[in-house]
């Protein structure tokens, strides 16, 4: 009896102490996890819902034109003021041509008003010596009259006269009011049909200088749509640039992870493109104003029929080191996987300002100061002298 009942008695043993071990093993990995998840886990959020994003500067055209160049092709980089493409300049030419033949007669035009009111003001002074001796003769011959020595005829004769010398010089002076309301204030540099006639070439010089398409920034080319002898419109599209010194991520993550996230903790981050190997370290730049379905093409209607709650994502703008793009460029629209720090929730909610560096300002086509240079020249040529200012008489 005894020998049979030993070996139960030592099976059932090792059952026990094996689920003994197994229940300490679980129960060790438990107290592990909790005692990790308390002191590290809990404070992170994580997401593989994340993408490379940038600015797409795209490039159009702000003239028409038949196309005679372009200087660049997909996946070139470029830099900052670098010729891109080149539109025939023919008819902007003839335009710039046309212009400054029209501010050159425009300056005479402006001169002769000048010429004609000095020339008014000495006919007034001709006029009024004229008014003066009528009234001296008609004086005279009034004090003859008595003696007979002139007719009443020839006294009326000499009061239509003077009738006529006072018309004449109301004449003249009506004709230099109207010279001087044209001339009046000004100098022939800044008359208002020399400023409308220079305004008017300088609008033909930036025609021309837009024939010149130039990158506005140094980055990479893309969608490259334009080709040789191609007429493009104005604002037709024509290739875009996208700077990849300066990305940043969109990571997705869900509503119930924002609780603690906040503008400036630490993002860790790798691309599928380069793997493990890579990390690149960031910070979080702000939080969108809404969820992704939010600002969709056609956002949720969930007042309507029937509504299954979704878990909402928001996007997470997640700024990286402009060194680590540098070592390890990443492209627009690559996946990504980023873990956000939330132990420090001292940050801000809202973010201020996105961008540590700004984007560079373009500067405008319209500062030529070659073109002032042109106008000076054509108003020196077709003034005959500086003139002065005009005052009202």
């Amino acid at each position: 009896m005894s020998d049979t009942t030993a070996p139960a008695t030592n099976g059932n043993g090792a059952r026990r102490k094996g689920l003994l071990i197994l229940a300490a093993v679980v129960a060790l990995s438990a107290i592990g996890y909790t005692a990790y998840w308390l002191t590290v886990s809990r404070y992170y959020e994580s997401t593989d819902d994340a993408y490379a994003a940038s600015d797409i500067v795209q490039i159009t055209s702000e003239v028409s034109g038949a196309v005679l160049g372009v200087h660049v092709d997909d996946t070139q980089t470029v830099e900052r003021g670098q010729v891109l493409v080149e539109l025939d300049p023919a008819d902007a030419n003839i335009a710039v041509s046309a212009a400054e033949a029209e501010l050159a007669r425009t300056v005479r035009e402006v001169r002769a008003l000048y010429a004609q009111a000095e020339q008014l003001r000495a006919q007034i002074a001709e006029r009024e010596t004229d008014l003066k001796k009528s009234q001296s003769d008609y004086t005279r011959r009034q004090a003859l009259v008595a003696d007979g020595a002139v007719s009443g005829e020839e006294l009326a004769h000499a009061q239509d006269t003077i009738a006529q010398a006072r018309a004449a010089l109301h004449a003249s002076q009506r004709q230099l009011d109207a010279t001087l309301a044209q001339i009046e204030g000004t100098t022939l540099e800044d008359h208002p049909n020399v400023l409308a006639a220079a305004a008017r070439l300088r609008d033909a010089s930036l025609a021309l200088r837009r024939t010149t398409i130039r990158s506005p920034v140094t980055g990479t080319v893309a969608k490259r749509g334009v080709q040789v002898g191609q007429h493009v419109n104005a604002g037709a599209p024509l290739l875009a640039v996208v700077p990849l010194d300066d990305v940043w991520i969109d990571a997705n993550f869900k509503e119930s992870q924002l609780k603690h996230v906040r503008v400036g903790q630490p993002v860790t981050v790798h691309a599928d493109i380069y793997g493990d190997d890579v990390e690149y370290t960031g910070t979080v730049a702000g939080l969108a104003a809404g969820s992704g379905s939010a600002f969709a093409l056609l956002p949720a209607q969930n007042a309507s029929g029937n509504w299954i709650k979704i878990v909402q994502r928001v996007p997470v703008r997640i700024a990286l080191d402009a060194e680590q793009l540098k070592k390890n460029p990443l492209r627009v629209g690559l996946s990504m996987h980023a873990e956000i720090e939330v132990r420090d929730t001292s940050g801000p909610l809202v973010a201020s300002q996105v961008r540590n560096t700004p984007q560079p300002l373009q500067k405008s086509v319209g500062e030529d100061p070659g073109i002032e240079q042109r106008i000076a020249e054509i108003i020196h040529r077709n003034a005959s002298a500086p003139t002065a200012t005009v005052a009202s008489t």
